[in-house]
């Protein structure tokens, strides 16, 4: 965040997740701040149980390496998609992100949330959800967006949504449930 006030998002994190990696990093704060995009549920974990669960080096200090490489992955893919890549692909791989971590195809926001988030006008939103939803892939409503035809998403969005899913499924495999 700017001392003006602007802000642009440089990672999506969901179930998978986690929020103030730079405590068991070392670096105890950090200059980001995080914001509740959709509502859900979270587990809230002290940072001296945090950080004494990690210094024992087993499972748990793996996962979250594993964890904090992916999301490095996603925030070094999001400032590459900032810079080389249109709007349009931007708020596909922004929507397919988001989805990753919802249980449904509905995201809720404003365009005026999405603006601040990429890091660009409400208005230019406001003309590539129109784009995307005049030819059926999306429909928006005021603080709601229903992706209406995913694949079709996928193939308007850049290379950076695969780079980033591929990311997180290689060093985050979600196991397979067990048949009985």
């Amino acid at each position: 965040m700017l001392e003006s006030g602007a802000t642009a998002q440089i990672a999506v994190v969901g179930h998978e997740g986690l929020v103030g990696i730079a405590l068991f990093m070392g670096g105890e704060t950090t200059p980001n701040r995080a914001i509740v995009q959709s509502p859900g549920h979270a587990y809230r974990l002290t940072g001296a149980r945090a950080k004494e669960e990690f210094g024992r080096g087993g499972p748990m200090q793996h996962l979250l390496l594993r964890y904090t490489q992916a999301l490095l992955t996603q925030m070094s893919q999001t400032a590459v998609c900032n810079r080389h890549h249109s709007l349009e692909q931007q708020l596909c791989r922004w929507l397919l992100l988001s989805l990753d971590r919802l249980p449904s195809n509905d995201v809720t926001t404003t365009q005026e949330l999405i603006a601040s988030l990429l890091g660009v006008r409400r208005e230019s939103v406001t003309q590539a959800a129109g784009i995307l939803q005049r030819d059926g892939v999306i429909r928006y409503r005021r603080g709601h967006i229903t992706v209406l035809d995913r694949p079709a998403l996928e193939a308007r969005c850049c290379e950076c949504y695969a780079v980033v899913r591929d990311e997180f499924a290689r060093l985050l495999p979600v196991p397979k449930a067990s048949v009985p």
